[in-house]
């Protein structure tokens, strides 16, 4: 099974968005699946369900980072790469999606959501595009490091 199906069907199971796209690469980093089940729950719902930046992206972007990320603060040509990479995968993501935003993404008017996580029903997964965008930020994970290595 590839990253990108398997981080649909961590989702699926009841994983938050980052979770499962972090998740799904969690064998490429020195974490144990549990470990990246708990560093990235908090980006779940735009964070925190505050429907800000994706949880998906934010999975997409803990994924480059652990690949791609220098950990010499002083090394600004790095940092530049770093952000130049995660900038593409914005741009990339919004032209699949069309944002990095969450309300944006499930068409909220609202910004803030209670912090109760909905119950995952065959109607929620019905009504939200979670799934497939867990998928796609997973796919663009996939090309960017297969197309660095």
């Amino acid at each position: 099974m590839n990253k990108a199906d398997y981080a649909k069907e961590l989702f699926e199971s009841g994983c938050n968005c980052s979770q499962a796209v972090f998740c799904a690469f969690h064998d490429r980093t020195s974490l144990s699946k549990d470990e990246a089940l708990r560093l990235s729950a908090g980006f779940g719902g735009g964070f925190g369900r505050m429907r800000e930046v994706c949880g998906a992206f934010s999975g997409l972007t803990m994924v480059l980072s652990n690949e791609f990320a220098c950990s010499d603060p002083s090394d600004h040509e790095k940092k530049k790469e770093m952000y130049a990479l995660i900038q593409k995968a914005a741009e990339e993501f919004k032209k699949e999606n069309g944002s990095i935003i969450c309300r944006e993404l499930l068409g909220l008017s609202e910004k803030t959501s209670s912090p109760e996580p909905e119950k995952r029903t065959g109607e929620y997964y019905k009504k939200r595009p979670c799934a497939e965008i867990v998928r796609c930020a997973a796919e663009i994970a996939e090309k960017l490091i297969e197309n660095a290595e």
